[in-house]
């Protein structure tokens, strides 16, 4: 039965998915709370996913086609502009909610003030099969958990701390007074769309692991080239905030350098990390980064990936230490 008077509009933008968007739309059908409509915008698709949208068959899915290919920022705009609901999700193709995640989000909103804009969640890594990455590759962490609450818009300029808009769900009146997601960004919009919200209203957030964030070959995270140009067009559109801060700054020189060089530009990269250096030289990691650089790519990466094993085993013996001295 269709619902008119929905409190919360999901937004599933798509593309060629068709194998995995029928997953996102389950997830999302079997929340604990149920006052929601799902606006399934196909951003140009050629495959089946109209057919497979509509064999569900249920009034609350309202299913739009973009005639081409606009690219996820504007099938969220798209979204947005239809959207019937005082509050808005997001849920990307690829991944998966669990049950709780819409109630316990709405519930948090109603015991909080009217400053705050946006609640977002922890979320699961997990591998194309849907296992806990955690559990088989020690390289990464499987449980993502927040970090930042309140007014966080510094916070924001440093680093992405919401990690995926997947996890939020935001006041509608938030896009009203920042505007839409910036639709020229090839990546980084999540974060752009975050900054701009944090600078009027506070963020929250819920612990608990809410989402299945699935990875996997396809996915725009994992685009470099996108990356790439998304994190340094970021850059420049925050430039007078950022460069003012040498510690923010350095942090955006240091992730473009590793960029480039997970990329294979290592000339490009080593700039870059020298850069960061220069602007803030307290930091280990960046003369990690930059005597790796001066590698072949294999090599580099090889280097990174060991770094990042010794970062997941310090993290969980921290959180081993946690737990016994509780």
């Amino acid at each position: 039965m269709k619902n008119n008077n929905p409190q919360v509009s999901i937004i599933i933008p798509t593309y060629n998915r068709a194998h995995l968007i029928a997953r996102a739309i389950k997830s999302v059908l079997n929340q604990t709370y149920k006052n929601f409509e799902v606006i399934v915008v196909d951003d140009g698709s050629t495959d089946n996913t109209e057919e497979v949208v509509k064999n569900f068959d249920n009034e609350i899915i309202r299913y739009i086609r973009h005639k081409e290919n606009r690219g996820g920022g504007a099938a969220r705009n798209t979204g947005i502009k239809g959207a019937e609901g005082n509050y808005i999700a997001f849920l990307d193709d690829d991944d998966e909610w669990l049950p709780e995640k819409l109630k316990k989000q709405i519930i948090f909103f109603d015991n909080k003030s009217s400053e705050l804009g946006v609640v977002y969640t922890g979320l699961i890594r997990v591998d194309e099969t849907g296992e806990y990455i955690g559990k088989q590759y020690i390289r990464a962490p499987d449980i993502h958990v927040p970090e930042k609450r309140g007014w966080i818009y510094e916070d924001l300029l440093l680093k992405d701390y919401v990690s995926t808009i997947s996890t939020v769900l935001v006041k509608k009146e938030c896009f009203e007074k920042v505007g839409l997601f910036d639709e020229s960004l090839p990546s980084c919009q999540d974060w752009d769309i975050c900054i701009r919200i944090a600078k009027i209203y506070q963020f929250d957030f819920i612990e608990s692991p809410l989402i299945k964030y699935y990875r996997h070959v396809c996915r725009i995270t994992t685009n470099l080239e996108a990356k790439i140009k998304g994190r340094v067009m970021l850059l420049n559109k925050f430039f007078s905030e950022i460069a003012s801060k040498r510690r923010i700054y350095s942090e955006h020189r240091y992730g473009i350098g590793v960029l480039y060089c997970r990329a294979g530009n290592m000339k490009r990269g080593r700039e870059e990390l020298l850069r960061a250096i220069k602007l803030y030289p307290f930091k280990l990691i960046y003369f990690v980064h930059f005597g790796s650089a001066l590698f072949t790519p294999n090599i580099y990466v090889r280097l990174a990936r060991t770094k990042e094993k010794l970062d997941w085993l310090l993290l969980k013996q921290r959180k081993g230490r946690r737990q016994r001295g509780k």
